[in-house]
């Protein structure tokens, strides 16, 4: 007998978190007898103008109309074996409708928290007026409510055992298969960071760094995602939009990678993907170490980890200055990609999350017919 799994997530498969930890794995679940039916609450053409500024008229459309289409999702959790919450179903306002299928339709519920979603946080796009309407309290509801959670990293994983959840770790990956390193390196070499509106501002601290790099050594920034242009005086920099169909090869053309992360518990709660990706298509990553991306890199032998400003310096410098020693740590790196991030292995772990949170469900029915019995 096939499971019937319905996905429930904010945002469209332009989002990282729904493209690489559901939408990809859906394949690989079909053929393990688990359909993956997944809703998101906004379209993919309002989410590519949402963190932009301006677009009022079609960013309140938007929410209105996904607004009156979300109650969908009841009528296809009535049909399904398991609710799966990609972080949470709405983005604004109560978990009104996890409560409902939880509680309402008492399905089995997997969350799955690829962020520390837990932690308030100030938009960098509409500021502190939206944080009553973020309802930050909500994670941890929807982790009272899970059967089962799955933890994109430590950090998210030890705070949903505190509070009572079995947890099951799954990093956020991509397919080895398609992130393939390219055939030659850029003359002068490509520094890169590809990232949103939300982590922009890390990038934004090392631009001095880069700054003084380029008095010594020729190299060109590309920057994918940022909400402004960045322009430095000693460094060519090319600012791009980020786009789905571009996303690979924006990665592919790069010959270092930039992973700026400031210590706070938001960044502790980033699953480090973005190492992952710079790994998989065999570049040397140079990144802040903090979070989870401290155990995705090897430090000297996948690429850097840095504490401090000098330190970026005397990394990239190192790999500037050595284009052997970019090669060395970018064969390393794809290496230890395609060993310890293929899909497959994963989809495994998946799998067995699902089948733990439905056996889950299963046991709580089996208590509440008792407990009708009895009285």
């Amino acid at each position: 007998m096939r499971l019937r799994v319905l996905a429930l997530a904010s945002y469209p498969i332009e989002a990282a978190a729904t493209r690489y930890r559901v939408a990809q794995y859906a394949p690989w679940l079909a053929a393990r007898g688990i359909d993956v039916e997944l809703q998101t609450f906004f379209s993919g053409d309002v989410f590519a103008i949402l963190y932009e500024r301006g677009h009022w008229r079609k960013k309140v459309t938007g929410l209105l109309t996904a607004l009156v289409r979300s109650p969908r999702a009841l009528l296809r959790a009535a049909r399904a074996d398991l609710v799966w919450i990609q972080r949470e179903a709405l983005p604004l306002g109560p978990p009104i409708l996890e409560w409902l299928i939880a509680r309402g339709w008492r399905k089995p519920m997997l969350l799955d928290l690829d962020d520390a979603t837990f932690v308030p946080y100030v938009s960098p796009t509409y500021g502190w007026w939206i944080r009553p309407l973020k309802w930050f309290g909500k994670t941890d509801r929807l982790i009272r409510w899970a059967s089962v959670v799955i933890a994109g990293n430590r950090h998210i994983a030890d705070y949903a055992r505190e509070r009572g959840k079995p947890v099951i770790l799954l990093p956020t990956i991509v397919d080895t298969d398609q992130f393939t390193p390219k055939a030659m390196s850029s003359d002068p070499p490509v520094l890169g960071w590809i990232g949103s509106h939300s982590t922009f501002h890390y990038l934004k601290a090392i631009l001095p760094v880069l700054e003084e790099l380029g008095r010594r050594f020729a190299f060109r920034l590309l920057v994918v995602g940022g909400t402004e242009p960045v322009r430095l005086r000693t460094v060519e920099v090319e600012n791009r939009r980020w786009a789905l169909e571009r996303e690979i090869e924006d990665f592919r053309s790069l010959d270092i990678g930039l992973y700026p992360l400031r210590e706070d518990e938001w960044a502790m709660g980033k699953s480090g993907l973005k190492a992952i990706q710079y790994m998989a298509v065999g570049i040397p990553t140079v990144a802040s170490a903090v979070g989870a991306v401290t155990e995705i890199l090897e430090d000297g032998i996948t690429g850097f980890l840095v504490r401090s400003a000098e330190e970026w310096y005397d990394r990239l410098r190192a790999l500037l200055e050595d284009p052997h020693l970019r090669r060395r740590m970018g064969r390393a790196a794809r290496e230890a990609a395609v060993q310890r991030y293929r899909i497959a292995a994963h989809a495994d772990t998946l799998e067995w999350a699902i089948q733990q949170c439905v056996r889950y469900g299963d046991s709580l029915k089996e208590v509440r017919h008792k407990d009708s019995l009895r009285h």
